[in-house]
């Protein structure tokens, strides 16, 4: 089961759906429409106590065939009183169980191939690189959350997932994940695409975007009609009422800078010695490092190497401490 979100007259409206195997694809249905505000359907009884309305425990029991009780909590947690939820947040899925998957389901997962643009997408969110050649040596782990799941839920788990995108970062992003570079023989294609002819750059995305829109292998599962389907009318309001980020060119000249330029991998050193050391380097206090995402992590390294970078007339050594804790830092991010 998933959260969905519609946008309906203007109104943002939420449903419980749930992504189930018919025959050889994926596919979604609506299990129970929670309007425009779920926290209705949350009762407390006092204390930090709470639980969801029975009317929606009785009819998912009655219609899903993955039902679950802690499915059903996740779904509703976003919608708890703050309060409630900084009291739960420490005991949060203790005492959930891991079920060993079986010969067959491994196989299974052996087998799952994920289109492209899911994977385009996982890697910029991921690591935020505009040059998409790695793509290909990635880890499989990575894309573990793309796993049995219907094209529906795939798109609702993109759109939570680029709410952690800065607006300076929409344009880059989409010129990323529609693989727009490979229409450019240009070197600055794979690192300041601000840098091309722009007439160019929208011609092939409209190339792009409809060409997606007609692949039956993306849509499988799904319902598909003639006109622009609704989860990609996103991506044109990104490219084109966006400009690109002033910083992307420079992210990924540091970048390069770091894998040329260091002279020795610096030993592992434990997570809180690094903790303790990054607090300092990065003027953040050690508990905000620990609760920052991998996203605002980024984000924080990225506005303090700008003014670091040796090449912006910053200090050599200040800049290869800030790197390393950094790249330490990623380690303890998921």
């Amino acid at each position: 089961m998933y959260l969905a979100l519609k946008t309906i007259k203007g109104n943002t409206h939420y449903f419980i759906r749930e992504s189930y195997r018919d025959g050889t694809c994926m596919r979604s249905r609506d299990l129970f429409d929670l309007g425009t505000d779920p926290a209705k359907y949350i009762i407390y009884p006092g204390g930090n106590a709470f639980y969801i309305d029975e009317a929606v425990d009785d009819r998912l029991r009655t219609l899903s065939r993955n039902y679950s009780v802690d499915d059903l909590d996740d779904i509703f947690w976003c919608f708890l009183k703050p309060e409630i939820r900084a009291a739960l947040e420490p005991y949060r899925h203790m005492g959930g169980t891991s079920r060993r998957r079986t010969g067959k389901e491994k196989e299974e997962n052996r087998q799952n191939e994920f289109h492209i643009f899911d994977k385009r997408r996982v890697h910029y969110l991921r690591f935020g690189y505009i040059d998409q050649g790695r793509i290909g040596r990635l880890p499989p782990k990575l894309f573990n959350k793309l796993k049995n799941k219907s094209r529906d839920e795939l798109e609702q788990y993109f759109m939570e997932m680029e709410r952690a995108l800065d607006r300076s970062e929409f344009k880059v992003y989409v010129y990323v994940i529609f693989d727009l570079q490979k229409y450019f023989t240009e070197l600055i294609a794979k690192s300041m695409p601000e840098g091309l002819n722009q007439n160019k750059v929208d011609q092939y995305f409209l190339e792009e975007i409809c060409r997606l829109n007609s692949d039956r292998d993306f849509w499988t599962g799904m319902d598909t009609k003639w006109n622009l389907h609704e989860y990609l009318i996103r991506y044109v309001i990104m490219f084109f009422d966006s400009e690109y980020g002033r910083s992307s060119f420079l992210d990924d000249y540091i970048r390069d800078y770091m894998d040329s330029k260091r002279a020795y991998i610096p030993p592992h050193r434990k997570s809180s010695v690094i903790l303790k050391e990054a607090s300092t380097i990065f003027g953040v206090k050690e508990d905000d490092l620990k609760k920052m995402s991998r996203q605002g992590l980024t984000r924080l390294y990225r506005r303090m190497a700008q003014n670091l970078h040796p090449d912006k007339g910053g200090e050599k050594e200040k800049f290869v401490k800030l790197s390393e804790a950094y790249h330490e830092l990623l380690k303890s991010k998921t």
